[in-house]
């Protein structure tokens, strides 16, 4: 006789990871949004530190780190939420806030674990339509709040798209969701926008006790490997509500370390979004060469066209892979026809250039 497993095991979508990660360092890695830098300074040796201790329990209350991230953002350290990644909070803000009967807002193609929150609490998920800029639709997701919706996503800057909207947009969208809807703004990619300061958003969640920031370590820190992310929430109750949904210890000791000690080295993390921003707009200016259409790029990564339809897009996606260079389809992240493309090492950015053009 087969186990029988609940029914959301049925609902829940399967999360599209990228593939590559036992091939070897011969391959330009441009499909999972990684920085491409090594270790900031410090890092290394704050991660060999806490190795020292890991017969212990990380600790459970994450104090370190919600104390230098409150120092970083002048911010409360009791409203700062900690997790094994941002996705974690993610998850852990369904199972708080969402059950069924109960709604959320968001719009797609968008970040893959979205639809996995619906699914796993039996809440309905109202899915709105990007505009045609590629971008969150805030009229129309604002048309689809109930007394009924509890979350309201917006994923700024975008995945997979790497639009953004500007702040401003963002602050009159707040003003009018009314006040018992959390608006959970993701902001993994913004410290590579350039509409606005990236800390400007801070003034929202210290305003409106509905809204939380969510960000993290793995992208322009380069912890991807460790799992780090965290949230800047309007209310305490936030944070107290996710953490108890959740199993304890969930953010592991090196993970804390090493997000301490990257948090020192602001200067560095500057240069790294310069470089980052300079590549990119290369790559787009190169891709539109090459005759595809690109979306307004303000993370770390790029939305492009490769074609007409699923099949071309997967030949060009196969093509480069046998030429040693990852990216993402399009298809398995909502829209076919389309890719999207780390920005990498002027190396790597140049390899993929190269071999996209021998395959168009």
């Amino acid at each position: 006789m087969a186990l029988e497993f609940t029914e959301k095991i049925r609902r829940i979508p399967r999360y599209p990871t990228a593939g590559g990660y036992a091939l070897g360092d011969e391959y330009a890695m441009l499909a999972s949004n990684e920085a491409p830098f090594g270790l900031l300074p410090g890092v290394g040796e704050a991660a060999q530190r806490a190795l020292e201790h890991v017969n212990r329990y990380p600790d459970p209350s994450n104090m370190r780190l919600r104390a230098a991230l409150a120092a970083r953002y002048d911010f409360p350290p009791e409203r700062i939420a900690i997790g094994s990644g941002s996705c974690d909070i993610l998850l852990s803000a369904a199972e708080a806030l969402l059950e069924p009967g109960a709604e959320i807002v968001y719009s797609w193609p968008s970040f893959s674990v979205y639809p996995h929150m619906a699914a796993a609490t039996g809440a309905r998920a109202v899915v709105v339509p990007l505009d045609d800029e590629h971008r969150y639709d805030l009229d129309a997701m604002r048309a689809e709040i109930t007394v009924a919706t509890r979350l309201v996503i917006v994923c700024n800057p975008n995945n997979p798209t790497s639009t953004a909207l500007p702040l401003d947009a963002i602050a009159r969208f707040v003003e009018d969701v009314p006040r018992h809807v959390c608006v959970l703004v993701d902001e993994a990619y913004c410290e590579f926008a350039t509409l606005d300061d990236p800390d400007a958003s801070i003034d929202l969640v210290r305003r409106h006790p509905n809204v939380v920031l969510l960000r993290t370590f793995s992208k322009v820190y380069g912890l991807a490997g460790l799992r780090c992310g965290y949230a800047l929430c309007g209310e305490q109750s936030f944070r107290e509500a996710v953490e108890q949904v959740r199993q304890p210890f969930f953010c592991n000791a090196l993970a804390q370390a090493t997000a301490v000690e990257a948090l020192r080295h602001q200067d560095e993390i500057t240069k790294r979004v310069e470089q980052t921003i300079a590549q990119r707009l290369l790559l787009e200016e190169e891709l539109r060469e090459l005759g595809l259409a690109v979306a307004d790029a303000q993370a770390n990564f790029l939305w492009h066209s490769l074609g007409d339809g699923a099949e071309q897009e997967q030949a060009v996606i196969d093509g480069l892979a046998e030429r040693k260079v990852l990216i993402r389809a399009g298809t398995s992240l909502g829209r076919e026809g389309w890719a999207r493309t780390t920005i990498g090492t002027a190396a790597e950015n140049r390899r993929f250039l190269d071999a996209l053009a021998e395959l168009l």
